[in-house]
């Protein structure tokens, strides 16, 4: 379990940085136009990709370890396109898609929903790997045919990184569901409509609980800018860029958590997992959110920013503890999404939510930037608080059982040392 966790970290550390390059080559290439036009295109995508993932997202991985995968396989795709298509329409009425682009929306959308439900039957029969291949094709792709379109052809437009998109997704989705293929096992007809409704209600829980999740990392840019002016969220969110890099590992071993909780009904070993992984989670975040809080000043603000993001240490240090707390929490969130009590995680988004408008409109009115990042970590801290409570209280568990053993912590080591040695022979 340790092995695919680290892959699935380096996995995610790698698309990080090759979107961090492709973000400079956009920047070059297209000017603040492009990029802003970029953004905007796919801004929508992931709104509809939310009202996609209702069927398509981790709903899949839950409901495949208790019916017959292909019949978990079809209201996932019948919905996609549908809902995506539903989506999509609303959207362009709405005016909130650029002149042009509502096709290469619902294409998209439905391209990289569908690669996200393969991707996810892929976690729920343990398959990491490929699992961690899919979402390095989207990534290595996309890098490749942008760098090829930008610079081999010299088409920097707008339309060639629509283009590039539409190559690594598709790519992706296609290898991804020969992959699925050989994997779903059919089963009877008569239970799909009830089976279709009870997906549905269980996703809508979860994209409660995600749109709520969002909005608690999100709003006080919105407060800030009502109370302080567009400049302090500039700040403010270069800060939370900084902060919310070191998130990559709580998801990546996230992923673990939720796959591993719904592959099995036992609850000592959907316990044990659970404690483990949160302990590990805390030990690797702490550890790199000290060697982001080394960083000087003078790195962010002469050769990372420039002068005007004076003060991004301290926005960095105020969100530290809320970083380290949802990186926590989300462990116990899919503890309690992969156990059926999507619910519970949806009541803990809920209460960061409420948390950070109520602590956010009394400290942004009085210290600005660092009063959105104390208010952020509030919300967290709130999260993680409540999170534990009901672990605590559906699982049975004392506080002092929370604590690792001797043995867990003598193992990880082991692991560790064993994953390092095999590294050096290779």
């Amino acid at each position: 379990m340790l092995r695919k966790i680290i892959e699935t970290i380096g996995t995610r550390y790698l698309v990080a940085f090759l979107n961090l390059i492709l973000l400079v080559l956009n920047a070059r290439a297209l000017g603040i136009h492009g990029v802003g036009l970029i953004g905007l295109v796919l801004a929508a995508v992931n709104i509809v990709m939310m009202c996609n993932s209702v069927l398509s997202g981790n709903t899949i991985v839950y409901f495949m370890n208790r019916y017959p995968s292909f019949q978990v396989f079809i209201p996932a795709y019948l919905w996609t396109i549908s809902m995506g298509a539903l989506a999509s329409c609303m959207m362009w009425v709405s005016g909130l898609i650029p002149e042009g682009y509502g096709m290469h929306v619902y294409l998209l959308s439905l391209l990289l929903s569908l690669t996200a439900a393969n991707a996810r039957f892929l976690l729920g029969t343990d398959c990491i790997r490929k699992f961690n291949l899919t979402y390095t094709l989207q990534g290595g792709l996309l890098f490749v045919a942008v760098l090829i379109l930008y610079y081999v052809f010299d088409v920097k437009t707008v339309d060639a990184y629509i283009c590039g998109l539409y190559i690594a997704n598709v790519t992706a989705w296609i290898i991804s569901l020969l992959w699925v293929m050989p994997l779903l096992k059919r089963g009877t007809w008569n239970e799909l409509p009830s089976l279709t409704w009870n997906m549905f209600l269980y996703g809508l829980w979860a994209g409660v609980d995600n749109l709520a999740e969002q909005f608690t990392s999100r709003i006080n840019y919105f407060l800030l800018q009502r109370f302080s002016g567009v400049g302090s969220v500039g700040l403010f969110d270069a800060g939370t860029k900084v902060s919310e890099s070191v998130w990559n590992i709580s998801r990546s071993i996230s992923f673990i958590v939720f796959g591993k909780v719904a592959q099995t009904e036992d609850a000592n070993i959907q316990k044990r997992i659970t404690i483990q992984l949160v302990w590990l989670t805390l030990l690797a975040t702490t550890i790199v959110m000290l060697f982001v809080l080394l960083i000087p000043e003078f790195v962010f603000t002469s050769w990372l920013f420039g002068q005007e993001f004076s003060g991004i240490r301290k926005v960095i240090i105020c969100l530290t503890p809320g970083v380290i707390a949802l990186a926590c929490n989300s462990i116990f969130s899919h503890f309690f999404i992969g156990s059926g009590r999507v619910r519970i995680s949806t009541i803990s988004s809920l209460l960061g939510l409420s948390v950070l408008l109520l602590t956010g409109s009394l400290l942004i009115p009085i210290s600005g930037v660092p009063g959105a990042a104390l208010s952020g970590s509030a919300a967290y801290l709130s999260m993680l608080s409540f999170s534990i409570i009901q672990f605590c209280r559906i699982t049975s568990t004392r506080v002092g059982e929370l604590l690792p053993d001797k043995t867990d912590i003598t193992s990880i080591c082991r692991r560790i040392r064993n994953l390092g040695s095999r590294s050096g022979q290779s």
